[in-house]
């Protein structure tokens, strides 16, 4: 029955992998760059649309003034890749953000981060999947029409993808994020050689059309806090750069090195897609508004609701290639399907800082465990899990959950960058080679230049977003926060419950006696099969222990008892309320009250069932005794099982079927111990029942 039950798992996630072969899981550069540059790639279909909608509301004129938000954007972007290039020679274990707060800011800041990283990267998944199925709506009714849906099923795809391990993902995932990154790079060639060879006159679909400015003359202060608002809606560009840094450890050797080389491929390739886009916006006259229906003006009247507002990727390649030709239309394509792909970057980025986190008991250890597959299965289904929930409340709308991003992605850099300024405060502080200090003077100078500018960031995207939905962000990183700290302090008071003590007289390592007590419902085979291995054990005190709820069922047991002059005494218990379970904790508890340094040893006989439907025939009460019992100091619980007929059976079954297997369930190494004479054998996919 193992195999029939293992066979689905084998056909979604594949054949189990042995320990020995999670090098064959680590990632080539080729590969690394789509799993981990999805998001920050990705990203440039709609950052370029954030600044332009936010400068509409000062009108057309303020486009003017997109090139310097873009050389912000470009001098912000180059900072932190620089910063992150120097993080993951200085930190390559994968902890990322998280370890170098933890090492230079303390604990608490460290916790910060990862309460920040793991909301954003939720955020990701659940963004980035909207989004996509918003832009395949476009094409297909159906899926907008069933938008929720459709989003949690390309959750579930990806999380089937991921669970089969990063190489089988990275591999189905570089091809279209390569087609994107082609895509986007031709189009901005082709744009630059018909705008300044061609001369040839392009222009976006919404060219035509003027914009309803909603703030009239606007200038001095709040010119600049429009500004800055637009600078800080462009750097959703930046989300997902830190991936990288919390993914060393799937890089082939040498990790560091190659870590750095990707990251540095990722920012050049993001910058350039992103000038390009932004230039070519403004040389076909892209038009965008917050309220396309009301603000966009065509003769002086707003376009009505009827009018749908293409991102600004696909207004550029309408004017460069043409409107409907055919590389528009797989550039179109090729945007919707990365966009679902960026959720894969969390999907890498998600389950190693959780490993992290667990190792460093902050979070449950089950993430630190490898699947089959020797993926962070756990982790994986947990960010499907938690990134399922938010798109099923906000309906999957990419707009109000957009207004919850970025929020965790700065509050990471920041931390991150200042923790880097501290590092090299302490390695200057003993460092006397000249050309080193000169280098690391170098480093803090542009580590400190990232902290500010993320810093700043921070505050406006806070002050601009807080209450349209950010504030959710926040909460989510203190229930994060809070979460965590509770797990860690559950840790840490278990490990100083259970530290071995120093003192030899330590009870607690030698009872000085052991009270055995059987279990007796009637006296039948399984009773005496109890009794006998209970006799075993050669206890300072064994006797056998019923429970009065049927007086005729009693009386027989202790004429039986008597009769058959069994040399273990028998003690009745009365229960007015035909309770089982209350009666043998209270007399347990009771036995070890009057002899505290005495362990109680209850033996109890249970049957073992071969078909689920049997289980509904037998009480459940010695799964409920010993739940009960687990909780009792000093008491050792011990099943006695008894096969019945239909368990028996049921292994035949099984070993009849020995030659087969489902796909991947045989795991070399692993070879059965030949049974004992006389040892009881429990049969495949039988279950206990009651006593």
């Amino acid at each position: 029955m193992s195999n029939l039950t293992d066979l689905p798992k084998r056909i979604l996630i594949g054949r189990a992998l042995r320990s020995d072969r999670l090098g064959e899981t680590l990632l080539p550069k080729r590969i690394a760059l789509p799993v981990f540059a999805s998001d920050p790639l990705s990203s440039v279909a709609y950052a370029p649309g954030e600044v332009l909608i936010v400068l509409s509301m000062a009108g057309v004129s303020a486009y003017h003034l997109s090139p310097w938000i873009t050389v912000a954007i470009v001098v912000l972007m180059f900072t932190v890749v620089a910063s992150y290039r120097q993080n993951v020679h200085a930190y390559p274990s994968g902890g990322g953000d998280y370890e170098v707060a933890t090492t230079n800011l303390g604990p608490r800041a460290g916790l910060t981060v990862a309460s920040a990283l793991l909301v954003d990267y939720v955020m990701t998944v659940a963004v980035s999947i909207s989004s996509g199925i918003e832009n395949l709506g476009s094409a297909v009714p159906f899926v907008i029409e069933h938008k929720v849906l459709c989003a949690l099923a390309v959750i579930a795809v990806l999380t089937l993808m991921n669970l089969r391990g990063v190489r089988e993902s990275g591999t189905i995932f570089a091809i279209p994020t390569y087609a994107f990154v082609g895509g986007v790079c031709l189009m901005i060639i082709w744009g630059a050689v018909r705008a300044l060879v061609l001369d040839a006159h392009m222009r976006a679909p919404t060219a035509d059309l003027t914009i309803h400015a909603e703030t009239q003359g606007i200038a001095g202060f709040a010119m600049v806090f429009l500004l800055l608002r637009a600078f800080s809606s462009g750097c959703a560009a930046l989300t997902g750069v830190e991936a990288i840094s919390n993914g060393v450890p799937a890089f082939r050797k040498p990790k560091s090195r190659n870590a750095a080389t990707t990251l540095a491929l990722m920012g050049g390739l993001a910058v350039v897609m992103f000038v390009g886009i932004i230039t070519l916006a403004l040389t076909t006259r892209v038009r965008m508004a917050e309220y396309p229906a009301t603000d966009l003006l065509r003769d002086g009247h707003p376009v009505g609701p009827g009018f749908v507002q293409n991102p600004v990727i696909t207004q550029v390649a309408a004017a460069v290639f043409g409107d409907g030709s055919i590389p528009f239309v797989f550039l179109s394509a090729v945007t919707a399907l990365v966009l679902f792909l960026a959720a894969n970057t969390a999907y890498n980025g998600f389950p190693v800082l959780g490993s992290i986190l667990a190792q460093d008991r902050y979070l449950p250890r089950q993430l630190h465990t490898r699947g089959d597959r020797l993926a962070f299965s756990n982790g994986i289904v947990a960010l499907a899990l938690f990134a399922g929930l938010l798109v099923y409340l906000y309906g999957a709308d990419s707009t109000r959950l957009l207004q919850l991003y970025i929020v965790g992605v700065f509050v990471s850099f920041t931390l991150s960058q200042t923790g880097m300024v501290r590092h090299w405060n302490r390695h200057l502080a003993t460092e006397t080679d000249p050309a080193e200090r000169r280098r690391m003077i170098r480093s803090r100078a542009i580590n400190t230049f990232g902290a500010f500018l993320t810093a700043l960031v921070l505050v406006i995207v806070l002050l601009t977003k807080f209450t349209h939905g950010a504030w959710v962000a926040v909460v989510g990183m203190a229930v994060f926060y809070l979460l965590m700290t509770g797990i860690r302090r559950h840790y840490d008071s278990v490990s100083e419950e259970l530290s071995v003590a120093e003192d030899p007289d330590d009870q607690t390592a030698a009872p000085s006696r052991v009270h055995s007590i059987v279990l007796v419902s009637k006296l039948h085979k399984p009773t005496l099969r109890a009794l006998s291995y209970a006799k075993l054990f050669r206890s300072d005190t064994l006797e056998a222990l019923s429970i009065n709820v049927d007086p005729a069922e009693t009386e027989l047991l202790q004429r039986e008892w008597e009769r058959r002059d069994l040399d273990v005494p028998l003690r009745v218990l009365d229960s007015p309320y035909r309770e089982i379970t209350r009666p043998i904790v209270e007399y347990v508890r009771d036995v070890r009250r009057h002899s505290p340094c005495e362990v109680v040893s209850v033996y109890i006989p249970e049957y073992v069932v071969g078909r689920w439907y049997e289980h509904l025939l037998h009480n459940q009460s010695a799964l409920r005794l010993k739940g009960r019992l687990l909780f009792t100091p000093g008491v050792m619980v011990t099943s006695v099982p008894w096969q019945l007929d239909s368990s028996v059976r049921a292994k035949n079954r099984s070993r009849g079927r020995r030659d087969w297997s489902a796909p991947g369930s045989v795991r070399r190494g692993q070879v059965s111990a030949p049974r004992r004479s006389g040892e009881a054998e429990r049969p495949v996919g039988g279950e206990r029942s009651g006593t």
